[in-house]
Order: C-alpha cells, then sequence, then structure tokens
C-alpha cells in the first residue's frame, strides 16, 4: 500500500536554496539522492506541477508534495547458490567470486546474489552494519569481475574491516591487487595513476575522471606494473597483462584509469567500446577468443588484510580463471 503524500510548504528560510537541498532539510530521513531519484521517477510536484530539476530555486510560498512509493521488502531472501570458499572461521570468510554474481541485491538484481547466497550459508550470523540490503558485505566488486572478496559475520568483524578498507592500507597491512589485459602497452612499465572521480556528466551510469575541484571528484589512485606484452598477427605489440593495486577504492577504478591513460580492458563493454575495431590485427582464431569474451578482463587475485578479531595479517591469492587463461593463451597464439 502507499504511503499518505507529504505536503509541504517553503517558509521563508529555506526561499532561494535548490528544492532538492530545502526537501533534505524538511524530510531528514531521506537522503538528497534518495529525494533527486524521486523527481526523476515523477514523484514530486510543485505548486501542482511535477518537480524534475533538484536545482530549482525555491520561493517562499511554494507548495510542494512528495508521494513516496510502497515500501519494499527489506530482507533479502536466503538461495542456496553455490559459494567458492578460500577461508572461514566464525568472524568472516573470503570468497572467489565468479563472473556474473552481483554482489548485493539491486534494481534489477533482486535475487540470485551474492548477498541471497551469503544468508543461507551463514544465516543470521551475517553483521546487518552495511543495512539490511547489504548484510555482512564490507567490499565490492563489479558483476562481471572475479576473484577475492572478505565478507564479515557480525559487527564487530564489520567495524574492523571497514576501517582497513576506509584507510586504503596506508597504516595498516590491507592489500589488493588485481590482474588486468588491456588493449595497447602503457608507455612506463610502471607507474601510478592519480586521477580523481566522479559521475560522468554523459552518461549517468558510468564514472569519469573529474577536475580536481568538482564538488564530487573523489581521489583515486591506481598503481600498476606491465606484467606481460602481447603482440599481433604482425608482430607488433597489441595488448598488455597489468598487476594494478589499488590505495583508493572507488567505483570502476581501474576500468577508468585504464581507459583514461587509452589502455581500456579487453572486454569491457562500458569503457573499450571504441577499441573493438582493435581485433582486426589478431589472428582469425585469436578474433574469435577476444570478440566473444564476454566481460572485463579484471580479476582480484590478491587480498590481505589484518584479521579484525585475532590480529593476524591473513594473505590471499586467487589464480586467474579459465576464461582469462584461454583469453591469454588466445593472446599468446596458443589456441586451445
Amino acid at each position: 500500500m502507499d504511503q499518505g503524500p507529504s505536503h509541504f510548504v517553503i517558509e521563508d528560510e529555506l526561499a532561494g536554496q535548490r528544492l532538492d537541498r530545502a526537501l533534505a532539510l524538511l524530510m531528514p530521513e531521506l537522503s538528497r539522492t534518495r529525494l533527486k531519484a524521486l523527481m526523476l521517477e515523477g514523484a514530486v510536484t510543485l505548486n501542482g506541477q511535477p518537480a524534475t530539476n533538484p536545482k530549482h530555486k525555491t520561493v517562499a510560498g511554494d507548495a510542494v508534495v512528495i508521494q513516496l512509493p510502497p515500501p519494499v521488502v527489506a530482507e533479502p531472501l536466503a538461495e542456496a547458490i553455490p559459494l567458492m570458499v578460500v577461508f572461514e572461521d566464525e568472524h568472516l570468510l573470503v570468497l572467489d567470486k565468479p563472473a556474473g554474481l552481483v554482489v548485493h541485491p539491486a534494481s534489477g538484481h533482486d535475487t540470485g546474489t551474492l548477498v541471497n547466497a551469503l544468508l543461507a550459508h551463514c544465516g543470521d550470523s551475517l553483521s546487518g552494519i552495511g543495512g539490511v540490503r547489504r548484510p555482512g558485505i564490507v567490499h565490492r566488486l563489479d558483476k562481471d569481475t572475479t576473484g577475492l572478496l572478505v565478507v564479515a559475520k557480525h559487527d564487530r568483524a564489520h567495524k574492523g574491516l571497514a576501517a582497513q578498507f576506509a584507510d586504503h592500507g596506508r597504516t595498516g597491512p590491507l592489500e589488493r591487487a588485481y590482474q588486468a589485459i588491456v588493449w595497447g602497452i602503457p608507455m612506463r612499465h610502471q607507474s601510478t595513476i592519480d586521477a580523481p572521480l566522479g559521475r560522468s556528466n554523459k552518461f549517468r551510469d558510468r564514472m569519469a575522471v573529474v577536475p580536481h575541484d568538482r564538488e564530487d571528484a573523489r581521489e583515486a589512485i591506481t598503481h600498476y606494473t606491465v606484467d606481460a606484452v602481447f603482440k599481433d598477427a604482425s608482430g607488433e605489440p597489441i595488448a598488455s597483462l597489468l598487476t594494478c593495486r589499488l590505495e583508493t577504492g572507488r567505483t570502476h577504478q581501474i576500468r577508468v584509469h585504464m581507459a583514461h591513460i587509452g589502455h581500456p580492458l579487453i572486454g569491457d563493454p562500458t569503457y573499450a567500446s571504441g577499441f573493438r575495431t582493435k581485433t582486426s590485427k589478431l589472428s582469425d582464431e585469436a578474433r574469435q577468443v577476444v570478440d566473444a569474451f564476454p566481460r572485463q578482463a579484471l580479476h582480484a587475485a590478491v587480498l590481505g588484510f589484518e584479521h579484525p578479531v585475532t590480529r593476524e595479517e591473513i594473505h590471499f591469492e586467487s589464480p586467474l580463471p579459465d576464461d582469462l587463461v584461454d583469453l591469454i593463451g588466445a593472446l599468446e597464439g596458443k589456441i586451445a
């Protein structure tokens, strides 16, 4: 059942404010992000007309109505989804995530997620500090990125792990390393990309490198090393295997940073679409493998941290999954 509409009249002290900011003050239980989404969904009216511009300047006497949608079930359902458990004790577990598994429920992915699997695997012991939609989730990997992920089983473990991820390993033992296969060969075989990230102005579902002084700019630092170089049919270098170590952990960070320096990940449907013609330089066999590769070539290979309860420093490594091994074989001219 829908909740009743909320009616407001803009008073003098809120006049001249952005509409989303004024509404955030009037309805502190809703974030500005949520209010913006409601506006775009047509759930907010201003003086009887749809209010779809969050930046609209309010005027004293404006009448605003917000119609909240019906609440959704907050608790995801447990589902018996197989998990590859690398380590587990009563405080946490470390998983090796396959490609195609979404970490937590979201629009379009209410079931079949890692959270659904964790609820079945761990039951009520999972931490809820991240909110009921993300029990136990300390960090995340993109749907089609494979590799190591740590999950907390209770709030104490969650807080200890979250503090390490917030520190990005600058003062502690947290370590995260990814293996990526990218188009081209970076000019420097070992370097650092220090470029802040924010939401793309052109594509709202993407991230982008943005100016440091932009309001939503967030520090993003990636260190990379070139581990191997692959050549095309004529012997010219065409792709490379990198190890990327994160000093920060932003959404799509490696994918955006590598595209920013002109070396996007092979198979990346979002940030490498302009590089599809590169496959024309490969042998027929290699081209078929690369063209059919269904995801960004990115794998979370190394994860190390201090155990939040025992204080032991623990370290995990995950070998490349079969699809990335096959992709490397194709690029090397070794087609099975």
